[in-house]
């Protein structure tokens, strides 16, 4: 691989990661597992995730600054979750399954995001030639 083509990697499973975290947070609060009427949770969870999506898209370090620091509440939540749901096992409609598949996401977007965003604000040239 070659040096150039190292943040472009990073940032393209950043934004894989970012979008399945999206998709997980959607169907988890829509219709898998949704705490209450899921109209409220869905606003709660889903709609921050959108706020940098178009910097991500756009492939602006500074959204992808943003966006891990926003992407450490879900690792959080992820965290919390797992821990206290853990007695519901694999079962679908229980949100352990989902607090697991949430933390790994936001940990792998926190770790490339890091790379990705290092890469782009050293100057490293990232699109392809």
């Amino acid at each position: 691989m070659a040096k150039t083509e190292a943040p472009h990697l990073f940032c393209r499973t950043a934004l894989a990661s970012w979008l399945a975290l999206i998709v997980l947070t959607v169907l988890w609060e829509g219709w898998l597992a949704p705490k209450a009427p899921p109209g409220f949770w869905l606003a709660v969870k889903a709609l921050p995730l959108l706020l940098p999506l178009f910097g991500l898209l756009r492939g602006r370090a500074r959204a992808y600054l943003w966006a891990s620091l926003l992407a450490l509440l879900y690792l959080t939540e992820g965290l919390v979750l797992a821990w206290s749901e853990r007695a519901g096992g694999l079962k679908l409609d229980s949100p352990w399954p989902y607090a697991l598949l949430e933390t790994a996401l936001s940990a792998l977007f926190v770790v490339t995001a890091a790379y990705c965003a290092r890469g782009r604000v050293s100057g490293v040239r990232t699109e392809k030639p």
